[in-house]
C-alpha cells in the first residue's frame, strides 16, 4: 500500500484555489520551486497528471478534479484530528466584527478553518456598520474588526482595495430615470461619496429608500424601484452590476481594512487574523 503525502496534497489544493504556483507559494510560505516540486512528487506518486499543462491558464485534468475533491476531505480530516488532540488548551469566545456587505465570500471559509484549528473556541460574528464596529473595537467589545473605508487609520492594515460599482435590478431600467432614485441604509458610509459623485456629474437624485435594514434596501433594488452602490464583487443576491456605458459617474475606490483590539494579542486572535488575511490574499 502506498501513502499520499499530506504536505504535497496541501500544496496541490492551495495551488488550485490560488490559481497558480506564484500566489500559492506566498500562502504556503515556500519558494515557487518547492511548491512545484511537491506537485511533481504528488503526480509521480500516483502516476497520473493532475494539471493540463497545454492550457494557457491553470487547469486541472479530469483526474486532477477528482484528486482535488479527495484532497480537500483528507486535509479537513487531518486538520480536525490534530486540532482535537493538540489544541485543547484554548477555550472561550472571540468576537469578529464584519460589515454585512463583505461577509461573503471570505468569512465563511475563515470560520470553518478556525473551528477546525480551535474546536474548543467559538467565534461570534457581529455584522454591523463600519462606524459601529470601530466603536465596539475601541470599547473592547470585538477582538477583530473588518471595515470598509476610503482611507486606513493607524493600527490597521488594508486587505483589499476595490471600486464601488452601481447595482440595480437584473435587466432593470430604473438607473435611466431622472432624478435617479437611490436606496441606502441610513448609516451606510457609501451614501455620501455616491451623492457627491452624482452632484459633480450634474445628475439629479433623490433618496427613494432609507432603512436600517439591508434586506429592505436589497428588496427595493431587486424590484427595480431604486439603485444602489456596493463594493465590486460583493453584489447582493437578485441584483446585478449596472453596465451604464458612462451614463452614471465612476465611483471611488474603497479599502477593506482589518483592525485588532490592542488588548487582544492571544494566539487564537492572531491565528484568526492570519486566516482572514490569507482568505483575502486568495481572492
Amino acid at each position: 500500500m502506498r501513502n499520499l503525502d499530506m504536505t504535497a496534497l496541501r500544496a496541490f489544493v492551495t495551488v488550485s484555489d490560488a490559481g497558480g504556483v506564484t500566489k500559492a507559494s506566498g500562502l504556503l510560505n515556500l519558494t515557487q520551486s518547492a511548491v512545484s516540486m511537491q506537485l511533481k512528487r504528488l503526480e509521480e506518486s500516483i502516476g497520473v497528471g493532475l494539471f493540463d499543462r497545454t492550457a494557457r491558464k491553470l487547469a486541472l485534468t479530469n483526474a486532477g478534479e477528482q484528486m482535488l475533491s479527495y484532497a480537500r476531505k483528507m486535509l479537513t480530516l487531518n486538520d480536525e484530528v490534530l486540532a482535537r488532540l493538540t489544541a485543547t488548551e484554548y477555550e472561550g469566545e472571540l468576537m469578529l466584527g464584519v460589515p454585512h456587505d463583505i461577509v461573503y465570500p471570505a468569512i465563511p471559509q475563515v470560520l470553518h478553518r478556525f473551528n477546525a484549528a480551535y474546536p474548543r473556541m467559538k467565534v461570534q460574528l457581529v455584522s454591523s456598520y463600519t462606524s459601529r464596529l470601530r466603536r465596539m473595537l475601541e470599547r473592547g467589545e470585538v477582538h477583530l474588526a473588518l471595515t470598509t473605508e476610503s482611507a486606513l487609520d493607524s493600527g490597521g492594515e488594508t486587505l483589499m482595495e476595490r471600486p464601488l460599482v452601481w447595482v440595480g435590478a437584473i435587466n432593470g431600467h430604473e438607473w435611466r430615470q431622472r432624478p435617479l432614485r437611490l436606496a441606502f441604509e441610513q448609516l451606510c458610509i457609501f451614501r455620501k461619496p455616491v451623492q457627491e459623485a452624482l452632484d459633480r456629474a450634474g445628475i439629479t437624485w433623490e433618496m427613494a429608500v432609507e432603512s436600517d435594514s439591508s434586506r429592505t434596501v436589497e428588496a427595493s433594488i431587486s424590484a427595480d424601484l431604486a439603485v444602489h452602490a456596493c463594493i465590486e464583487g460583493a453584489e447582493p443576491p437578485y441584483v446585478e452590476e449596472i453596465h451604464h456605458n458612462g451614463a452614471l459617474p465612476t465611483l471611488p475606490t474603497i479599502k477593506i481594512n482589518m483592525y485588532g483590539a490592542e488588548t487582544a494579542k492571544s494566539e487564537p486572535v492572531q491565528a484568526l487574523a492570519e486566516m482572514v488575511r490569507r482568505a483575502y490574499q486568495a481572492m
